[in-house]
């Protein structure tokens, strides 16, 4: 039996590497993100994007914490968005911040992820 962080650590691997195909592995048809019905392609959707728009993007688990069936993370994130991040002018400058993240899983895939990222942080960066 896999353990549920296994299978959350397989996912972050599974971004990494790009693979939109095998996204169904990890992430289930009915997939909400903040509340909102995203879908498996909404979301597939969204991280393709997200890719686009941050070339440089490698999601790295800074912390993570299993009680079944949910995950905590943090991920951190050191990256150069091209152009506008959060409604900021980042333009290619590189930043680092953390993301918090909490999953919902059933039957080993993701049901719901609540996500809040330290825009904080990234002020603080562009205004040096």
């Amino acid at each position: 039996m896999t353990s549920l962080s296994e299978v959350y650590r397989a996912y972050i691997a599974c971004l990494n590497r790009r693979d939109w195909e095998h996204l169904s592995d990890y992430v289930a048809e009915g997939v909400q993100h903040n509340g909102r019905d995203f879908g498996l392609s909404g979301y597939r959707d969204m991280l393709v994007n997200d890719f686009e728009q941050i070339p440089d993007l490698e999601f790295r688990i800074g912390l993570l914490v299993c009680e079944p069936p949910f995950i905590a993370a943090r991920l951190d994130f050191d990256c150069s968005p091209k152009g506008a991040f959060l409604g900021l002018a980042v333009n290619g400058r590189r930043i680092s911040f953390p993301e918090n993240v909490f999953y919902e899983f059933r039957n080993e895939k993701i049901m719901s992820v609540w996500s809040v990222i330290d825009k904080v942080t990234v002020e603080a960066q562009l205004a040096t």
